[in-house]
């Protein structure tokens, strides 16, 4: 039985998606539910599933825009008896009968052609086969021997060619030929398509540049205080909550009490109206290899930190395997991008359409600053607020920034709504 496998719909007015690229190749055998390809929008990248087992036939092309809806691939269900087996393991020295593998000639299969080495030769080889500790412990317990390892492989990728010419390149010594390790001088060009979701990303960009009036603001944090705090209860934290207690999530508490002050830079504009929503949906920017993305923490103000942080290390967990939804970047009414990952000290983030604003953070480094008259050195980080000024005024965007200064400078002010505990508590 021939099985037709269409593209799915990624999401609400998607008509067409790009196969970014196929996990298997063609005339393979599939399992039911195993992930054979890739497929990008403008919105997300999700997976093609196969539906049933059997022989696969590919029709659409890597890079390949595509219908929803249209025939990707299809499957042979009848072609289960050509799945391959597995090579046997060979019978082991102490068994009766069993043949030393190094005194009997050995074989290593390349693409259907078979090159012969002599037993001695064999034996060579294996013994310069370097092994990580780990790939070693885990060949132990399933009682599996470099040979074994080998002659199972049976088939050598492009991959393994290319891995094995990049170690060639680094550990081979320099010849007097190529000017002492020198590359050769060359004006190569590469060329390749952007992605559809690339391709989306550029378009917004250049919109929020032409349709807002993008302003940006700076500040300061010493953070001192939070670093001695995660020094001081990392294990206690981890212990309890299974997570890693890490800057972001202190980030995301005090953009959150600080929205709550200043509800207009939780604000957006629809049409001739301003749209201030009652919760905080906070957007974590992500860099992946397909894109910037921006998947959402959904109502961060009844979330603690533990909670934000299991939040992004599922939402990181996605991004890393390409599998964040439409749902997880749907809608969102702030935003925080760290390019301090990256080692930028300061920069302008650019806004998230339709929001208004959004917090950039960037590398912790030590500077000498006046604390109480006298110069110190303390690890600061610098942040900036790009904002729209089309309903956010100055005094507000100021302010925001400097509540959220205030709150990491001084992590218990979080529990107070970012007000001081002192005038709270004595009601001023």
């Amino acid at each position: 039985m021939i099985i037709e496998i269409k593209i799915p719909s990624p999401g609400e007015s998607v008509t067409e998606v790009e196969i970014a690229g196929w996990l298997v190749e063609n005339g393979d055998y599939v399992e039911k539910d195993q992930e054979i390809a890739e497929i990008e929008s403008d919105k997300a990248t999700l997976p093609l599933i196969a539906e049933e087992s059997g022989i696969i036939e590919i029709i659409a092309g890597p890079g390949q825009a595509i219908a929803v809806g249209s025939v990707a691939c299809k499957i042979n269900t009848e072609a289960g008896d050509q799945k391959p087996k597995k090579p046997e393991k060979p019978a082991g020295k102490n068994e009766p009968g069993a043949k030393d593998s190094a005194s009997t000639a050995g074989s290593a299969v390349v693409k259907g052609r078979e090159k012969k080495v002599t037993g001695n030769q064999a034996a060579s080889i294996h013994d310069k086969v370097k092994i990580s500790p780990l790939a070693k412990k885990l060949m132990e317990e399933k009682n599996l021997s470099v040979e074994d390892i080998i002659e199972g492989l049976g088939r050598i990728t492009r991959e393994d060619v290319d891995l094995v010419a990049g170690i060639n390149r680094q550990e081979g010594p320099a010849s007097l030929e190529d000017g002492a390790g020198l590359k050769e001088a060359s004006r190569e060009v590469t060329r390749q398509r952007i992605s559809v979701l690339r391709r989306k990303l550029s378009q917004r960009l250049v919109a929020v540049k032409n349709e807002t009036a993008m302003l940006t603001t700076f500040n300061e944090v010493d953070m001192s205080t939070i670093i001695e705090i995660r020094k001081s209860y990392q294990g206690h934290f981890t212990e309890k909550h299974g997570v890693k207690l890490g800057f972001m999530s202190f980030f995301v508490k005090a953009v959150t009490k600080a929205l709550k002050l200043y509800p207009n830079v939780n604000s957006y504009i629809d049409g001739e109206d301003m749209v201030s929503p009652e919760y905080c949906d906070i957007g974590i920017a992500v860099q992946t290899d397909k894109g910037l993305m921006v998947p959402m923490l959904r109502n961060t103000e009844g979330m603690g930190l533990a909670d934000i942080e299991t939040g992004i290390l599922e939402l990181a967990e996605k991004a890393r395997k390409n599998r964040i939804s439409i749902e997880d970047m749907t809608g969102g009414t702030f935003t925080i991008t760290n390019g301090g990952v990256f080692g930028s000290l300061l920069s302008t983030p650019i806004l998230n359409p339709p929001q208004s604003a959004i917090l950039g953070m960037h590398n912790i480094t030590d500077r000498p600053v006046a604390i109480a008259g006298k110069v110190e050195i303390r690890p600061m980080m610098y942040i900036a607020l790009s904002y729209d000024h089309r309903i956010i005024d100055g005094r507000d965007s100021v302010g925001f920034l400097v509540k959220i200064k205030e709150m990491l400078e001084d992590p218990v002010k979080m529990l107070s709504g970012g007000r001081d505990p002192a005038n709270l508590l004595l009601g001023l």
